[in-house]
Order: structure tokens, then C-alpha cells, then sequence
């Protein structure tokens, strides 16, 4: 845990920020009914909204106590990809500075968790073993 100190800090901070303050202002209930619903997932829209956001919110003292990395990561993945598909795509690539609200970010948040699954994989051609 120690080599991913950061990531980890980083990760806890987004998937808070992403959880908790659309609890509290009420805006998971919103996605979930007038975004989620309409996409045709109704009537569990907020039911998804609820789970993705629980997710988020139940990874973080995971990620910190060191368990459960790979199905935190998964089911994170999983959200993302989600996310890039529904709503993201439609946006391009950027997030800010050439376009908005675009898949940049969620690659990021796809390939950290990827490096916290698998921290030790490494390229072939760059572990030349010295004889």
C-alpha cells in the first residue's frame, strides 16, 4: 500500500466528492428519475442512481484498508464505462479546454484502478534482466 499512497488518496477524494455531495444536495435522486428514467431504465432508475453512488462511498474505506481491490475496481470500472457510454461520449474527449464534460476523466479514473488492481505490471522490452 505504500507505492500507491497517492493514487489511493486521490481515488478516496473523487469517489467522496462523487458520492457524497450528490447525496446531500439531492442530485442522485434527480439522475437517477430524470436522467436514468428517461434513458429507459425506469422504474429502477434511482435504484441504479442509489447503487452507483453507494459504490463509490463503500470503496473508499476499502481502497484504505486494503480489501476487496479487485471487485472495488471492477464494479468502478464497470461505472465508468457506463458513464462514458451514456453520458460522456455524446461530449468528446475533453472535459474542459476544447470541448466539456467529455471522456478524458473517466479513462483516468478506468486506468488508475486498473494500476491498483495490477501496481507490478510492467512492459516486457523495459525489465531486461542484467546478468
Amino acid at each position: 500500500m505504500k507505492k500507491s499512497f497517492y493514487l489511493r488518496l486521490a481515488l478516496s477524494v473523487i469517489l467522496l466528492m462523487h458520492s457524497v455531495i450528490s447525496i446531500f444536495s439531492g442530485d442522485v435522486n434527480d439522475f437517477g428519475h430524470f436522467y436514468l428514467d428517461r434513458l429507459g431504465f425506469s422504474p429502477v432508475g434511482i435504484y441504479i442512481a442509489w447503487a452507483i453512488k453507494l459504490t463509490h462511498l463503500f470503496s473508499v474505506p476499502l481502497i484504505w484498508i486494503d480489501r476487496c481491490i479487485q471487485p472495488v475496481a471492477v464494479c468502478n470500472i464497470f461505472i465508468f464505462i457506463f458513464g462514458i457510454y451514456y453520458v460522456h461520449w455524446q461530449n468528446g474527449w475533453f472535459v474542459v479546454g476544447g470541448g466539456a464534460n467529455g471522456v478524458e476523466f473517466s479513462i483516468l479514473l478506468i486506468f488508475s484502478f486498473f494500476n491498483l488492481m495490477y501496481p507490478e505490471i510492467s512492459l516486457r522490452f523495459t525489465n531486461k534482466n542484467k546478468s
